[in-house]
Parts: C-alpha cells; structure tokens; sequence
C-alpha cells in the first residue's frame, strides 16, 4: 500500500498505474540522488550503506527528506547492495529481510513526513560477481519480492554493466511483482558499458522486455549519460538519466565528488528532456542542491542554452614496426632449443648489479634469453616488468618477465602491460602467484581480481586490440605470453583442467615447475593426450645442499625431489653443491627432447649458473 495526497492507502499496483501514467503525460519526473555516498560520509562504520537501514535510520529518513524537499517527486529506497550475496560479504545475509523491509518502511515514513505523494522506487543492483543466470534470478526474485510486499511502488534495476545480467535482473523482478520497471546501465563518454556494450545495442535488447523506461546512470558524468540518451531515444520508449555528480576521488579514506554548479545540472536536465528523458535524477555524489537545480529546470522547461556535441572517439592504428615477432617466439617457431636464466629482482631501488649480471650472461654467448620474478615468494621486489625492460635496453638480451595477479587489480595489469609493450618487453608469462602469508607481509590480503587463466585472456585481448571486457584499445599489442604449468602438482587433475583453461585463454608456450626427473613431464602429456600441445621450457634448479633439498621437497607445493638424490645430497657433506650441478647438467641434456629449458641463478652467485651450460 502507498498514501495518495489525502493521505489514504492506495495499492502499490494503484500507484504503479499512475507512474506509467505520468511517463506517458509528462511532465519529467524528477528523482533523487546519491544515497550510498553520503549516507557512508554521514554514518562512521557502516559495513555498507545498506547497514544505515538498521543502525541509522533517522539519517536515512533525513536523507530522504532533503531530496523531497529539494523537489524530488521519485526517492530510492537504500538497497542497491541489499541482495543476498553483496550481503554475504559483509556477513549480514541473514539480515536480508530486516533490511530490505526496513529501507521501504523509511522511504514511506519520508514521505508521510513531508506530506508529499512522491513514488517510492525499490533500488536493485547488480550482484558484483559472476553466477550462472539461474542463480542471479533466484537472487533478484528473492530482494524484489521483500521491496514489492513492503509497499515499493517500482523497481529501479541500475548500475549495471553486463547486459545479460540486467535481463536476468529484470526477468526475475518480474517474475516476483508486477510493478513498473526502469531499468539502468551504466556508460562511459563513449556510451559504452565497460563489458562493451553500446547504448544503442542495451536499447535494441531492453526495448524486447516489460520494462516502463529505460536509461543511464552512474558512470562517467552527466555527458556520458546525455551520450547514452542520444543512443537509446530512436522509437520513443520513455528514458531515465541519473549520472554521477563527476569523477570521484580519494582523501583520508573518503570518496569525494566535485561540487558541480547548479547550473550545470539544470543545463544537463534541460538537455536530458529534449533527448526523450522521463526520469531525471542523480546518482553518486548529487545532492539535494542539484537536485533542487533539475527540478527548477523541469519545472521552468528550461530550453538547453547551448547545443549539445558528441566527439566520436577516434581509433589510432598501430605503427607496423609495434607488431614484430619476438625472439622467444621466433627460435620456437624454428625449432631452436632455448636456454633461459631465471633472475631474481633486486628488493631494493638499483638494478645496477642485476643489469650486469644479464650483461654477463648474453656476453657469454650460451643464454639466449633472461626469465624475471615477479615478488617470488610474495616478497616485494623491484617490478619484473620495469626491470625486464631496462635489461633489454641495457643489455640486448630478451627477457620473460613473469606477472603475478596477486598484486594488481585487473586495471592495474592492464595499464603495467600497456606501459612495458611501450618499452619493448614482449615476452610475458602469466602467473597467480604464492599467497601474501607466505612472504615478508602475513596481514596483507592478495588482489586476484583474476588468476592465471584470466591474465591469460587479458594478453590475448589486448593482442587483438581489446581491452579485458572486450571494448576496443587505441591500438593491438604482440606479447608472446606463456604460462606456468606443474607436472608434479598435488592435484593433477585440477592442475589438468587448468591448463586446459589457459590453452583456451591463448597461452602460447608454458614453463613447468621446477622438476628433478622428466618422467613427471611424460606422464603429464599422456594425460594432455599424448604430447605437449604448446612449446615447453623445462624448469632446472642446481640444489647446492641437502638442506636446501629437504626445503624444497617438504616446503614448497609441487616440488619433488626424488630420494635418491636427497641421499647423494646427504653422502656428499660439504661436496653437495658439486652433486648438485652434476644432476642440473644430465637433466638439462636430457631437456633436449623439449622446446628448451630456464635454469635458476645459484643465490648470491648467479652466474655460476654458465658451469651448467
């Protein structure tokens, strides 16, 4: 039930008729903006901005009450993280209910504060993870039913970027209430989503749905919303547009909105009317200042005062000379047996010494290339990239830069690859990397926003001119990415499966973990079906005592040092070292059936690693 103007109980159905009503008369109606922000700058401590509806309710409700008073005539209840999963995170799923219950219950008493019949919108946002679409459904049906039974009079399905969610989203809503829809992507000034969907494709799409109007919000700004308008307005189907205020940013752990004009957002709304829009609000960082401002603009129908203009992003083409072949892939390619050196990167700010032991390995004319940890054994180091490409430019000899994903978001990857291709580096092996409890940092928590398998697909992208969500770069990349591949894994059939993904991913080559016998190999390829679908580079480590083999064996995941040769390591004293290199020189002649072999620098004397070679 809702309260009409004489503060009688209406059917929320009633009041659902009369918001279609409303878009198809006109005038605009005019919504709110920002809750989450400024409930989480106003609240301290909230888990989430949803949390408010429990521990802070007279804030949410004064919230509300600003905008109403500001001239919003459709306020959001605080839900658009309150689904089930999102919840979850925060450990509040069993609040579920309680919460979103509670939102709706606060959204009404604003409005029977202020005496005013505005339209209450259940706010539903995306799930913020990949599922299968039948579990996205149940998820939304689950937060629509709680909003509609509450007394929601619509659904405001926003902020989504992936197409098939916001269907799925939608379906489900539908599936539990018939109340109106707006359903909402978010784009950026080029009026994509970042999954790469354009507004016009997101219209053509949403248009086959029951859906009351559809639009833009969040995203980058009130131009990139007015962009997406332009795109989506072709058949007269009603149009919603509620943008950020700008471009957030940090300071002392607050996001912070710029503190646009008034009357920019009144020009904005102005603009927003004539492309066909509806629903005119806000999204983060909008105030009931610019909401005043939209509603003086609707209430006036302002005319724009300036013409609008779209600049169509131009594409630049990559130079022909950026698209070479690297070294690495070449010598594969011709059948060329490979020695690499694995090198450590300094943990500290000079690679001087690291430089001149590259120089010394090319000079020697027996390594053709040098592989770069990436903070093995999640100790911070110097960056493998960085590093990789002050070698190849100091010392002329092509480098294998591994990159981890535990330490980088996947825009953060994205960017290091970009900068390193810049500088030459082509060679890239993509690993996930050991665990932050393993290193110098036990209370550090790693990124993984991807794995292996998906910095593997973000290489592959970007080789193809693609960014990780399939939008287009300014211009292709040429890595020849590899990945790492352990033969003696604990659970082979997981590690099988993985390498799968990573051959799909567009892995190019692989290098193993560190063995002490080829058999481990052999057995490994009989279940690939035989052989080696790509090139491999066997992994030699030249042990230089017993305890340093016990360590290995019994320390690090994947490593199996055979006992024999822990016998000879123990027989052998103070010779160890020399048993050592006489088992790291048979098992790289014995490598030569492979694509080639890296070998691991002896500590603090890396190049007696050429004894070997």
């Amino acid at each position: 039930m809702s309260s009409d103007r004489e503060g009688e109980e209406v059917p929320a159905t009633q009041t659902g008729n009369r918001f279609l009503e409303r878009l198809a008369r006109g005038p605009a109606i005019v919504a709110d903006g920002g809750m989450g922000a400024l409930l989480s700058a106003a609240v301290p401590r909230l888990r989430t901005p949803e949390e408010a509806n429990l521990r802070a309710p007279e804030a949410v409700v004064s919230l509300h009450v600003s905008f109403i008073n500001a001239g919003a005539e459709l306020i959001e209840t605080n839900t658009f993280g309150a689904n089930r999963r999102k919840l979850g995170h925060h450990f509040l799923e069993d609040q579920l209910e309680e919460i979103n219950s509670a939102a709706v219950k606060l959204a009404r008493e604003a409005r029977e504060v202020t005496g005013r019949d505005v339209f209450i919108g259940g706010s539903i946002g995306p799930i913020g993870e990949p599922l299968a679409s039948r579990v996205r459904r149940e998820i939304f049906a689950e937060q629509a039913a709680v909003l509609e039974g509450r007394g929601a009079d619509l659904f405001m399905v926003e902020t989504f970027y992936d197409l098939e969610e916001v269907v799925d989203a939608i379906e489900a809503a539908r599936s539990a209430s018939g109340l109106p829809i707006v359903a909402l992507l978010t784009f950026d000034e080029g009026a994509e989503t970042i999954a790469g969907v354009t507004a016009a494709e997101a219209a053509q799409r949403l248009r086959e749905l029951d859906v009351a109007a559809i639009g833009a919000n969040h995203g980058a700004g009130l131009l990139a919303a007015l962009a997406a308008l332009e795109r989506m307005g072709k058949d007269g189907i009603p149009l919603a547009a509620l943008p950020n205020v700008g471009l957030a940013s940090l300071a002392g752990g607050r996001v912070i909105y710029p503190h646009a004009a008034p009357e920019y957002f009144a020009e904005f709304a102005a603009h927003a009317r004539d492309l066909g829009a509806r629903v005119i609000g806000g999204c983060c960082g909008t105030t009931p200042a610019e909401i005043a401002a939209i509603h003086s603009a609707v209430e006036e129908e302002r005319k724009p005062r300036a013409p609008l203009q779209f600049d169509e992003r131009e594409l630049v083409v990559s130079l022909g000379e950026e698209q070479r072949e690297t070294g690495l892939s070449r010598a594969l390619r011709e059948n060329e047996w490979i020695i690499s050196v694995q090198l450590d990167p300094p943990l500290g700010g000079s690679s001087v010494g690291l430089v001149e032991v590259a120089r010394a390995l090319q000079e020697s004319g027996r390594v053709g290339f040098v592989d770069i940890n990436d903070n093995a054994t999640a100790r911070a180091g110097m960056s493998s990239l960085m590093v990789s490409a002050t070698i190849e430019r100091e010392c002329g000899i092509e480098t294998i830069p591994h990159l981890t994903t535990r330490d980088w978001s996947v825009m953060g990857l994205e960017s290091m690859l970009l900068g390193s291709h810049a500088e030459g580096v082509r060679n890239v092996l993509a690993i996930t990397g050991d665990p932050p409890e393993v290193g110098d940092y036990p209370g550090a928590r790693g990124v993984y926003e991807i794995d292996a398998v998906g910095l593997t697909q973000l290489i592959t992208n970007l080789n193809r001119g693609e960014d990780f969500n399939g939008r287009p770069i300014d211009g292709p990349t040429s890595f020849f990415h590899g990945v790492a591949v352990n033969p003696n894994a604990d659970d082979l059939d997981l590690e099988l499966e993985r390498f799968q993904q990573k051959l799909e991913a567009g892995a190019r080559f692989a290098m193993t973990q560190i063995v002490f016998e080829l058999e481990c190999l052999d057995r490994f390829a009989e279940r690939l079906g035989g052989s080696w679908p790509i090139p491999v580079l066997v992994g030699v480590f030249p042990v230089t005592s017993y305890r340093l083999a016990l360590r290995l064996h019994n320390e690090v995941p994947g490593i199996v040092v055979p006992d024999d040769l822990q016998n000879a390591l123990q027989d052998a004293g103070s010779e160890a070292a020399e048993i050592g290199f006489e088992h790291a020189r048979m098992l790289i002649a014995e490598s030569r059936r492979f694509a080639g072999v890296y070998v691991v620098a002896p500590f603090r004397k890396p190049l007696r690693v050429l004894e070997l070679l």
